[in-house]
């Protein structure tokens, strides 16, 4: 998934959808301010994150007077359960979707509210916390019966599912969904992995370049019949059904396919329909009269209405929530310094702060000098200042945990406690000595200059390269702090020329998992198969053979259990090589309104309310 300010695709796995802490204010810097302006205005955010690190006390109420249930009451755990149906759910946001189209959309809040009007063949269960990471079936009656070798899953479709029109669903509709993920040339931007796993050489075109009649020539996908759908892999692929499980799993009628367009009013075979829709403006669901509850064990379907309003400006957006005049933000993102320091402080009965699943992260392209050598590296991890990068992230309320490694406590594999730096030890402050003394080991004990990249609508990005600046400096390790246009990431950071030329030593980003595996998070980030010449992802330019053999022989595991312990493996490689230098395993502090009813964090979808659950009370 892409961060929700860059305008084209950023990634083909994994997710960038958070911004510091995740994405609130948006500021804009303009890239020809200059370098005493970027100090200045990074030092301004640093020290407002401080005011806000520390925040505490604070009310049980909203400031319309409403009982809020607590400060986490919604973290991980049911807060205001409730079976009650009827009124307006009420959302807010300051970014439109990527795309609303099922095949397309790759932002983590596209995701959650997309099961409103989507179904798919399997979901995750509608839980709190590590729960929602199970698999439960959707429109398929079971999970997969999957055959002895891995590489055939065969679903059977429920009585009863129909889309809005009334007419039932078919296996036909599935399949022409999927299929709809080879039409890259049309509906870009949203997850490729099906495409990759059930047709890894490209032999398929998609359905607007089928020459069959149906246009349903895929031949991974097979439907004997209107219930039953076959998928057969080339190869196994322990994660293949929370691919499956993804928005890009949807059913598509042929007949409804507007392709580009078919975002801007996709038919429904959820619990809403689409009323109306105004980009960057609003959105009005209903309800859906051929829904049948009965079918569905996924979605509450609570409210009768469900609508979206869009603003220009986050601070305008934090204070209409905190006032009552919206429940939630659909962007999921945190709220932004203003309005996080006021709701800690008078209303923290109303705020939740999960974990995201995000990693924040600095990377060291190897194609750039010195950064060739793996002790220049590691004298910039040595001389960071771990604990100040977690200040200008948020404190470790809005910014999050010291980050010891590269894999998330969310994946299966990962060991928090793993520190090959000693960051902890040392209590996330520098180690000089260190430094030094690979400094003197890669050649340059007089200190080197770098450009530190990041994205000029990211002022938290500039905070933490500030941060990195004043650290390096004890080195004298001297960098320039170089903002891009973060509308343009595919094409600059994600084109390793541009890099090279850029003399970019240093970038800093951030990732967040598809699904909670390695191959949902880290493949994209280490595999050398993942080096693009546009669109990269894999900004250190890694390419280790043994890493590369671990992700396939992982990727084939007969359980996933087996497949946590070659991530395992990998995580501890990548850190050998010196390539990453994480700065923290991101949390946010999210606003609910008292109205809220049946509210909590996900695990599965990055510390996101469980959109498709919410009620809220009259």
């Amino acid at each position: 998934m892409r961060d929700f300010t860059d305008s084209g695709p950023a990634h083909r796995t994994g997710r960038d959808t958070q911004d510091a802490p995740n994405g609130g204010s948006q500021i804009v810097t303009t890239q020809g301010s200059s370098r005493r302006k970027t100090a200045a205005g990074a030092a301004i955010v640093v020290a407002a994150l401080l005011s806000t690190a520390a925040c505490g006390g604070g009310g049980d109420s909203d400031s319309k007077g409403s009982k809020a249930p607590g400060f986490n009451a919604a973290n991980s755990k049911l807060a205001n359960a409730s079976t009650k149906k009827g009124g307006e759910l009420k959302f807010v946001g300051t970014q439109d979707a990527d795309s609303w189209d099922p095949q397309r959309g790759y932002y983590g809040f596209m995701w959650d509210y997309a099961r409103y009007y989507t179904r798919t063949l399997i979901s995750y269960k509608p839980a709190p916390g590590k729960e929602s990471e199970t698999l439960v079936p959707d429109i398929a009656t079971g999970l997969a019966d999957v055959s002895a070798d891995k590489k055939t899953y065969t679903y059977h479709l429920k009585d009863g599912v129909k889309w809005e029109d009334g007419k039932p669903v078919t296996s036909k509709d599935v399949k022409y969904g999927i299929e709809r993920i080879w039409a890259q040339d049309v509906i870009s931007g949203g997850p490729v992995y099906l495409k990759d796993v059930l047709d890894p050489t490209g032999e398929y075109k998609g359905p607007y370049k089928d020459t069959a009649p149906d246009k349903l020539g895929l031949k991974a996908i097979e439907t004997p019949d209107d219930k039953t759908i076959v998928f057969k892999l080339p190869a196994p692929n322990v994660d293949f059904q929370q691919m499956l499980a993804m928005p890009s799993g949807t059913p598509v009628r042929q007949d409804k396919d507007t392709q580009s367009k078919y975002g801007l009013k996709p038919f429904s075979l959820g619990p809403y329909k689409w009323e109306s829709y105004s980009p960057n403006k609003s959105m009005v669901l209903v309800r859906n009269e051929n829904w049948d509850p009965k079918t569905d064990e996924v979605r509450k379907a609570l409210p009768d209405k469900i609508s979206l309003t869009l603003l220009s400006s986050a601070d305008d957006m934090d204070s209409r929530l905190i006032n009552g005049d919206y429940d939630v933000d659909l962007n999921g993102t945190g709220l932004s310094v203003a309005g996080r320091t006021k709701a800690l402080q008078q209303h923290k009965g109303n705020v939740d702060n999960p974990d995201t699943g995000y990693i924040r992260y600095a990377v060291f392209p190897q194609t750039v000098a010195p950064f060739d050598n793996e002790h220049c590296r590691k004298a910039v991890i040595y001389a960071a200042d771990h604990k100040s990068l977690q200040t200008a992230r948020g404190g470790p309320q809005a910014g999050g945990d010291i980050a010891t490694n590269m894999l998330p406590p969310i994946i299966s594999g990962s060991d928090p406690k793993f520190d090959p730096y000693g960051v902890t030890s040392n209590d996330g402050a520098p180690n000089i000595a260190k430094a030094k003394e690979e400094l003197a080991a890669c050649g340059h004990a007089d200190g080197f200059s770098t450009t530190i990249a990041v994205r000029n609508n990211k002022q938290v990005e500039v905070a933490t390269a500030q941060s990195m600046q004043a650290a390096l400096a004890k080195v004298n390790i001297k960098v320039d702090i170089d903002q891009y246009d973060g509308s343009q990431t595919t094409g600059i950071i994600g084109n390793p020329e541009v890099v090279k030329k850029k003399n970019y030593g240093i970038i800093i980003m951030g990732w967040g998992p598809d699904f909670a595996s390695g191959q949902g998070f880290l493949l994209p980030l280490v595999n050398s198969k993942f080096i693009l010449p546009n669109g990269n992802n894999n900004y250190s330019m890694l390419k280790d053979p043994a890493i590369d053999k671990l992700f396939e022989d992982a990727i084939a595991a007969a359980t996933p259990e087996e497949a946590a312990g070659l991530y395992k493996q990998i995580n501890q490689k990548v850190s050998e090589h010196a390539v990453y230098l994480p700065f923290v395993f991101e949390k946010n502090v999210k606003w609910r309104s008292s109205r809220l009813t049946n509210v909590y964090t996900t695990t599965n979808n990055n510390g996101y309310y469980d959109y498709a659950s919410l009620g809220v009370e009259k």
